[in-house]
């Protein structure tokens, strides 16, 4: 896979599924800007990138650091959103400030990254967000996230239309994974949590973050490629 001479901007880069994202395009040749909110984290992830690696604290839901940052460039490729978050509960007794606080971070940071990105977009160029497989197989407790990730992916499509001939527009909708989201679950938790999951699957584990980090690949690389929603789920919509 060649990506010589792109640049790559990945928002969530510093750990994770961006982290391990950062490192295949690095590996294919592309000059890889990073962007996460913690500095510390950043730091570590660049060295373990490698190369030249450009890495830079940034808030998505800071509107005024979002258009600085992006006005300083003058051409990317790519731009890959797997900066996120979740939210479990109970319908009726999630806050509806925290329903809100997902909303702006889960929908409004990628849109708000997507629109400062573009006039700084070459032609022939992507866009990949993240959904997750919530948005079509709802489980219970999870009303606010299934309805934000359904969201994501109606503004996959849009965009895509919209944006036809000038940036393809893709979304990845990944399955459970091994990722530092979950590291503030208690251990023993946190494994009975992969295992039940990995229980229900046909594969019969949760993914590991290089595994969603190949899609995102396919989804930079393949021209043909707009709109679509790729499922990395292990299975599950047709379990």
């Amino acid at each position: 896979m060649e990506l010589t001479g792109k640049h790559v901007v990945i928002v969530g880069g510093s750990s994770g599924i961006g982290l391990e994202t950062a490192v295949l395009v690095r590996q294919a040749g592309a000059d890889v800007t990073i962007l996460a909110r913690r500095a510390d984290r950043l730091k570590q992830a660049a060295k373990i990138i490698g190369g030249e690696v450009r890495a830079e604290p940034l808030d998505m839901q800071d509107e005024a650091a979002v258009a600085n940052w992006f006005s300083r460039f003058d051409a990317i490729d790519h731009l890959v959103v797997t900066a996120s978050t979740a939210l479990h509960g109970k319908f009726e007794e999630v806050p509806l400030d925290q329903v809100e606080a997902l909303f702006k971070s889960k929908f409004l940071g990628p849109y708000r990254l997507v629109r400062a990105a573009l006039p700084k977009m070459r032609e022939g160029g992507s866009i990949v967000l993240f959904s997750g497989a919530l948005s079509r197989r709802p489980s219970p407790n999870a009303a606010a996230l299934s309805s934000i990730n359904a969201a994501v992916e109606a503004l996959t499509r849009a965009l895509a239309k919209e944006l036809a001939g000038r940036v393809r527009v893709n979304c990845i909708s990944p399955g459970m994974t091994r990722t530092p989201a979950y590291d503030g679950i208690p251990e023993p938790t946190r494994s009975a949590m992969y295992e039940n999951a990995a229980r229900t699957l046909p594969v019969g584990r949760v993914a590991e973050p290089r595994e969603i980090a190949e899609g995102v690949m396919l989804l930079l690389s393949n021209a043909f490629m707009t709109g679509s929603i790729l499922d990395i789920d292990g299975g599950r919509s047709v379990s």
